[in-house]
């Protein structure tokens, strides 16, 4: 997991009762998660936290997301069939691929913000993958290979500025608008991700549930695609889509408000919890 103490930044092990601080303690001294992962250290991690108690409890921390400045965050949008079926979106041959800023996220605990310009907040459950190995034109058959881990994602969509035009990116950058984490769970830990579940639950009512089976574009696919046309580096992070149940396509639509309470469990994945907020011109 990624955290802010004491003003600082630094990254750690969470382990049954606390976290084991693992900043500048790896070979090389990583001061970040991206960097570990970067210089191939999760393992000299699980060497470094075997036998150790916790120096840290969740309560000393604040949660940054795992992956806090990532050179990439690539999205996938339409990428279940029913969210696919609910837009009206025809089928397509390739996944539908956009951008996040690294400036839009928030971690666990922290408030997405509802910016006044909407009252149409979304909220978008989503596994994230991050990037372990970078590299280019990587083979399906490979591609888990470059996989460092997992988390959970809420995609907090601004649906309004999202359809002024054909692009999405406006509606998916405003500040404070995405939430990632609460930590990274290595592949070893989690195993065939398809046998994930994956469910949003606004103020503990379910909105979306699926498996991660139900991927129209499995993460292969996705990870073999986007290395085509751009080279994938160690802690770049892809978010690969969000089931069927989007507020946006409800009927009446339901929206995330100030003093809501969104949460996005992914199984072993861990559950990404966030309260929603609103904050003038930010």
């Amino acid at each position: 997991m990624s955290f802010l103490r004491l003003g600082s930044p630094g990254f750690g092990a969470v382990v049954d009762d606390g976290i084991i601080d693992l900043t500048a303690m790896l070979p090389g001294q990583p001061r970040c998660l991206r960097t570990a992962i970067a210089g191939g250290q999760l393992a000299s991690a699980m060497e470094y936290v075997e036998g150790r108690a916790p120096e840290l409890s969740s309560a000393d921390v604040i949660f940054l997301p795992p992956i806090a400045d990532p050179a990439k965050i690539l999205c996938v949008g339409l990428n279940y069939a029913k969210h696919q079926a609910e837009t009206g979106r025809p089928d397509v041959d390739h996944p539908t691929i956009f951008t996040r800023f690294a400036d839009s996220q928030v971690g666990h605990l922290q408030p997405m913000i509802k910016p006044d310009q909407s009252i149409r907040f979304d909220y978008e459950a989503e596994l994230a993958v991050v990037i372990g190995q970078g590299g280019r034109f990587i083979s399906e058959d490979d591609a888990l290979s470059h996989v460092a881990g997992y988390a959970c994602y809420n995609d907090g969509s601004i649906r309004d500025w999202q359809r002024h035009t054909s692009q999405f990116t406006p509606g998916k950058n405003f500040p404070g608008t995405g939430a990632f984490g609460p930590y990274l769970v290595t592949p070893d830990e989690v195993g065939d991700y398809r046998k994930l579940p994956i469910e949003s639950r606004l103020n503990g009512e379910v909105m979306q549930k699926a498996t991660l089976a139900d991927l129209i574009f499995p993460i292969p696919r996705l990870l073999s695609y986007i290395s085509e046309f751009t080279p994938l580096s160690s802690g770049d992070v892809i978010v690969t889509g969000t089931p069927g149940g989007v507020g946006d396509r409800r009927e009446p639509p339901v929206y995330m408000r100030p003093g809501d309470v969104i949460e996005v469990d992914i199984g072993i994945v861990g559950t990404l919890v966030n309260p929603v907020v609103s904050v003038a011109n930010i």
